[in-house]
């Protein structure tokens, strides 16, 4: 009985000797290796793989897991498409491009399978539009780190998404106040002007005071919590300048701003007429910046962060859609303009005039207020139009590809999914990385955590 387990030891263990002598140093420039990637075998010389040594394919203790001594070759149950560009990664010197048929999420794991290096894989991202994920540091202290868990990641616990709902009901309210204030039933601001201006210095219209006013009252308490908001989360904050660094908090500040600005214009005296009309205009300006606190639902909203993650991801192709369209603007409107000249009813009057007409026209949107009237005019709207379809449509299909990314990224990580990848690896020796040499396959388990770890 002892015999045979000998025997069985010693026949586990010759594979292995055999592929460590065809992997001799002085060999390696000459032979051929293998590898079956589900099915699809391909061969390739040994030096190509050894010109990344840090690699899976290029460490030979490392790809001595997946050989398979009976076919002589290595043999990866992964995606085939993706082994293409893999393969190429190596006899290119360094050159990683992606397969058109093959997703970004898809082709990203396997190159992390394969353990290509980190600054190709950030590369890859860079060239991909893809950005990285921001690290989320959290407090030293073990109060400011509840403090500050409780009020900037609400899904962290229960107290946390009721504070995350009231937020969002107040944002709600302040957003419903804004707009029902420019209803003309509750505007006085324009009466009071008027009455400055027929009087010609005489005040007839008394505005009624801000302190008995519902919508001063509410404001007020919209305001009152979202500066309690903010300065908690500055108390708590890890790091004061990256707390200012970040735009949400700079959204958070400009939304509470134009408040303590406007309460400060109503309980300065207004000495003269022209004083009380500029005072009124820049409180207009200045109440216009409340809008922003739309911005502040972002916070609580995946949909708007994944919606802001894909512009910022897709900057280079809005750029040069921008780009396009000015190029055609100016085209376009230069055109139209010379077709129309001479008719003494055309509405393009100037070149400038005649951008606001290439901008509608080329988005597809056609007020028509601005047409043209002749026949050269009409062909030259007609190609407008056409022109700027062809150029809305061509970068919209990356950045839908983009958006594509965040959406299922951020699912993938709201919901813990396990997966397993057999790789059919064998284990490495005792004593290699604290493997061991029971079993003929291994599984590669990959689990996301539900909650992103800051």
């Amino acid at each position: 009985m002892s015999r045979e387990n000998h025997d069985e030891s010693v026949d586990h263990a010759a594979p292995f000797q055999d592929v460590c002598e065809v992997e001799l140093p002085d060999q390696e420039c000459c032979k051929l290796v293998t590898i079956n990637i589900s099915g699809l075998r391909f061969e390739t010389q040994l030096k190509t793989l050894a010109r990344y040594p840090n690699t899976l394919l290029g460490d030979p203790i490392k790809r001595m897991r997946f050989y398979d001594p009976l076919r002589n070759e290595f043999f990866f149950d992964r995606n085939r498409p993706s082994f293409d560009a893999i393969l190429y990664y190596y006899q290119s010197g360094g050159r990683l491009r992606r397969p058109i048929n093959v997703p970004v999420e898809i082709f990203l794991d396997e190159i992390t399978f394969y353990e290509i290096d980190d600054e190709v894989i950030d590369r890859f991202r860079e060239d991909e539009g893809l950005l990285k994920e921001d690290e989320r540091p959290v407090p030293s202290s073990e109060f400011k780190r509840q403090i500050w868990l409780l009020f900037e990641h609400p899904d962290s616990s229960g107290p946390a998404k009721m504070i995350a709902i009231v937020s969002v009901m107040i944002i709600l309210i302040s957003i419903i106040i804004f707009c029902l204030e420019t209803l003309p039933e509750f505007r006085e601001d324009d009466r009071v002007v008027k009455n400055h201006l027929a009087r010609n210095g005489t005040t007839t219209g008394k505005k009624s005071s801000m302190f008995t006013d519902p919508f001063f009252l509410l404001e007020t308490i919209c305001v009152v919590w979202f500066s309690f908001e903010l300065f908690i989360r500055f108390l708590a904050c890890p790091s004061k300048p990256a707390f200012f660094k970040d735009i949400m908090n700079v959204i958070d500040i400009v939304a509470i701003l134009p408040y303590f600005i406007t309460l400060g214009l109503d309980l300065s005296e207004v000495q003269s007429n022209s004083q009380q009309t500029t005072s009124l205009a820049i409180l207009r300006v200045i109440r216009l910046v409340r809008v922003f606190r739309i911005f502040k639902l972002s916070r609580h909203s995946k949909g708007l962060q994944i919606l802001g993650q894909t512009l910022r991801a897709s900057m280079r192709e809005l750029g040069l859609l921008i780009f396009f369209l000015l190029i055609g603007i100016i085209l376009f409107s230069s055109a139209v303009y010379f077709a129309e000249v001479d008719d003494p009813e055309s509405s393009f009057t100037s070149i400038p005039d005649a951008f606001w007409w290439a901008v509608v026209t080329m988005t597809t949107v056609g007020y028509g207020d601005m047409y043209p009237v002749t026949i050269g005019g009409k062909i030259v709207g007609s190609m407008c139009a056409i022109a700027g379809v062809l150029t809305i449509a061509l970068p919209v299909p990356v950045i839908v590809s983009n958006f594509n990314y965040f959406y299922h990224r951020e699912h993938s990580a709201e919901e813990q999914v396990e997966y397993t990848h057999v790789t059919c690896g064998r284990p490495l020796p005792v004593g290699i990385e604290g493997a061991s040499l029971t079993g003929d396959c291994r599984q590669k388990t990959h689990s996301f955590s539900s909650k992103r770890q800051p």
